[in-house]
């Protein structure tokens, strides 16, 4: 009998039949995300709470299956795609509400509950959990808590990081681990809690969290501005980064970006315009005037045009339209590369500029929006898979993309992962002494190296990634 065999004839003690997927026409969709990267799963399994997936992973752990963990495959690196078959464990039926006090501010979840949802019912008691992805409509807690997404309002409530208290999980070995607390304050042994979040997986299943929630503001404002170009754009977010009235978003869209949103929204915008920033504040209804007059003031410029979305419904448009830019691309060409770089805010233009001059000589459409006001950039390589020369000039881009970003003091992965795709550039970013001891701390929690195996960290020359 072969190991995977064993561990299924086990497996089955734990869970039902119904919730056990071997036929390969079943488990084919779960073999890829939105990397479009794919690999076939061998089983894919579906608990229900955190003891079927403690038990789950003892068995995995004693027949050395590997397991990957999924939740509605919305990312795009590839983190949730099994490249050694083994098992695909999906959270999507693990979404109750364990504990919900809004007098403590907290709410404690499975972690297959969708972001939206959870915004919902904590939002019916005068509360919004501040992580708030683009894909908000479909990905989970976990999948949150796995890449440490963010999206939009980053800027002024913090990451997903910032906004956990607790969690819940379950190693390589199938044990439990308690990380944090239900208090915004202790320190009691190591912050595992921040360690799990944003390790894709890697370092263990989180079955549940306990998140810290944040009132709903009084009133918010959205402006809208238009620049003639990205570099004035780029400038104007520094300076109202420089000044104290934080802005509960700012949002980046560059001149192609620009031109998508004439041919696909109802948002109007001038001829002229080669760059657009979405700046909304939030607050007090008392104090939203003097706020929002701050940061119109940080933003203007001669050549700016600077308005406020008058009613909910101008502001729901807008959103909207900045939401849809990412699915719009690929009408523009069949293949996008899709990164998501953090530089300091400061450097921005110094990146914009950087990737102007690398589009114009590698012949490539590059398409640039993000989240500006923490320098978190989402930059869009647009390409031809058929055409081998679009495609090598595509892949020397990205190397210098990512080189610049570097030379900034940026990052190269602000949200959306590591995964499988962005390994190789990983000893760009960190030495080899810092990668040996993120090594270790991963044989730690997962001494078989069957959790989410070749994600997360290049691999060591005897780890050779399966074909």
């Amino acid at each position: 009998m072969s190991a995977l065999d064993a561990f299924l004839d086990q497996l089955a003690h734990v869970l039902p039949a119904e919730r056990i997927l071997r036929d390969a026409g079943s488990t084919w969709a779960y073999g890829m995300d939105n990397s479009r990267v794919h690999h076939a799963p061998a089983v894919v399994v579906f608990p229900e709470d955190h003891d079927e997936v403690a038990e789950t992973m003892r068995l995995a752990y004693a027949h050395r299956v590997p397991v990957t963990t999924r939740g509605r495959g919305t990312g795009t690196a590839g983190g949730s795609v099994p490249v050694r078959g083994g098992v695909v464990l999906v959270t999507d039926r693990m979404t109750r509400v364990l504990d919900f006090r809004p007098e403590d501010r907290l709410i404690v979840v499975q972690t297959g509950m969708i972001n939206a949802d959870l915004q919902r019912i904590v939002g019916e008691k005068g509360f919004f959990w501040p992580p708030d992805p683009t894909s908000n409509a479909l990905c989970t807690i976990g999948g949150n808590l796995g890449c440490n997404a963010a999206g939009p309002h980053a800027v002024k409530y913090g990451t997903t990081r910032e906004n956990v208290l607790g969690l819940r999980a379950v190693d390589g070995q199938g044990r439990t681990i308690k990380a944090g607390s239900q208090t915004t304050k202790g320190v009691v042994g190591h912050d595992l809690t921040r360690l799990l979040i944003g390790c894709e997986g890697t370092l263990g299943v989180i079955t549940e969290a306990t998140l810290k929630l944040t009132p709903l503001p009084e009133t918010r404002r959205l402006l809208r501005a238009f620049y003639p170009d990205m570099h004035a754009a780029s400038a104007a977010v520094s300076r109202v980064m420089a000044q104290p009235a934080t802005p509960a978003a700012i949002e980046f869209i560059d001149g192609n970006a620009l031109d998508l949103l004439r041919k696909n929204s109802a948002v109007e915008i001038p001829s002229s315009a080669g760059a657009m920033l979405m700046i909304e504040v939030d607050g007090d209804e008392s104090g939203i005037d003097a706020t929002v007059e701050r940061v119109v003031s940080a933003a203007r410029s001669p050549e700016a045009d600077i308005a406020v979305a008058q009613t909910a419904e101008e502001q729901a448009r807008l959103w909207a339209a900045r939401k849809a830019l990412s699915p719009t691309l690929r009408q523009v060409a069949p293949k996008k590369i899709n990164e998501d770089v953090v530089v300091p805010v400061s450097r921005i233009p110094r990146l914009i500029e950087t990737l102007d001059d690398i589009a114009t000589r590698h012949a490539i459409t590059i398409v640039s929006f993000g989240h500006a006001g923490n320098g978190n950039i989402h930059v869009n390589l647009l390409v031809d898979p058929d055409d081998p020369a679009q495609m090598a000039g595509a892949e020397q881009a990205l190397d210098e993309v990512f080189d610049a970003v570097l030379r900034l003091d940026g990052t190269l992965s602000g949200e959306h992962g590591i995964g499988l795709v962005k390994r190789e550039f990983v000893s760009r970013e960190i030495p080899p002494d810092s990668l040996d001891l993120m090594r270790g701390i991963k044989a730690v929690f997962d001494p078989a190296g069957i959790l989410n195996p070749h994600k997360k960290l290049p691999d060591r020359p005897d780890e050779a990634l399966p074909s």
